[in-house]
């Protein structure tokens, strides 16, 4: 994922940093506390306006995320 022309839409700045944020889907993903959807984030490093991007997970992550609870 590249972001080298990524600018804040709040104050303009274009120094940013990134991280993950995993969370759950649905109510079995819950249940088995399976953290089905990832997401990239970009933070401003001025405002701290935050913003996620969805990225894909694969099967085998999903798998050692069960058995890693």
């Amino acid at each position: 994922m590249q972001h080298q022309n990524w600018q804040c839409p709040k104050c303009k700045n274009r120094e940013f940093e990134t991280g993950q944020v995993s969370g759950t889907g649905g109510f079995f993903s819950k249940f088995f506390n399976v953290q089905t959807q990832k997401f990239t984030t970009l933070t401003c490093t001025q405002c701290h306006y935050t913003e996620l991007y969805k990225t894909d997970t694969s099967t085998l992550h999903n798998v050692l995320d069960f058995f890693g609870n």
